[in-house]
């Protein structure tokens, strides 16, 4: 299923001619805003797709448009699956282009699944509650399915080419939507602080630090709805400080 939400490109004469070949792809145009904001925009195109599907699936998968994949993906994704029942989530490792070579991307990390190249066993995708329209939906999720017992694998040996960075056309209304996500997923204002300060150091930006501890401030200000109960906001606060001192020790 491709979702062809606001492209201006030939996406759809592209996905067209494919389809008249393959009776397994199909196209399903839709018109959003066509703003550049991670979330929720990106999780309603996703369920324009899945709503039109029937349940009859034992991994689903969310991909980017701008990703080339190793011919062996699909297969090698497959047989993770198939050998270890507990698995809920899979996928490899993200490259980008600099300087003429392809280099991982710096926001990759071993216990990280990017948002970019999701595939989930169908009862991990359901005990989650699917996926959340938001910002953050892309590690709520791996918390989520921690939380329920199911173990999460990212392929070291599958290097998929991401054509176009993360947040590279992410206009400014999104700067605070990072913080508001880690107030939504309950990590507290520690946690969050540190998060924020990695993560502006490895975007090379300390004035995002600023703007990521804004967005948490003002959504705890605003009390805005959170997308993990109690209960699992204690264990995600665990996961989260385990990983910290991990790193530290």
């Amino acid at each position: 299923m491709v979702v062809n939400d606001n492209s201006t490109d030939d996406t759809q004469d592209k996905v067209e001619s494919f389809a008249s070949k393959h009776d397994w792809i199909t196209l399903l145009n839709i018109t959003s805003s066509d703003s550049h904001l991670p979330g929720s925009k990106i999780i309603n195109a996703f369920y324009k797709g899945f709503e039109t599907l029937d349940d009859n699936y034992d991994v689903i998968c969310k991909f980017d448009a701008d990703l080339i994949f190793p011919k062996n993906y699909l297969e090698t994704i497959s047989s993770h699956f198939e050998k270890n029942k507990r698995l809920g989530m899979a996928s490899g490792f993200c490259y980008i282009e600099n300087n003429g070579e392809w280099v991982l991307e710096n926001l990759t990390r071993k216990d990280h699944i990017r948002g970019a190249l999701k595939a989930y066993r169908k009862a991990c995708f359901l005990e989650i509650g699917k996926l959340k329209p938001s910002m953050g939906w892309d590690t709520v999720d791996e918390l989520l399915a921690k939380y329920y017992g199911w173990s999460i694998f990212t392929d070291e040996s599958l290097h998929v080419k991401h054509l176009k960075p993360t947040g590279v056309s992410y206009n400014k209304t999104a700067k605070y939507l990072q913080g508001e996500a880690m107030y939504k997923m309950r990590y507290g204002f520690v946690i969050t602080f540190i998060s924020a300060l990695k993560l502006a150091y490895k975007k090379r930006s300390l004035l995002l630090f600023k703007d990521y501890m804004s967005g948490y401030l003002r959504a705890q200000k605003n009390k805005v709805e959170q997308l993990v109960t109690k209960k699992q906001g204690q264990f995600i606060r665990k996961i989260r400080w385990q990983g910290i001192k991990k790193r530290v020790m």
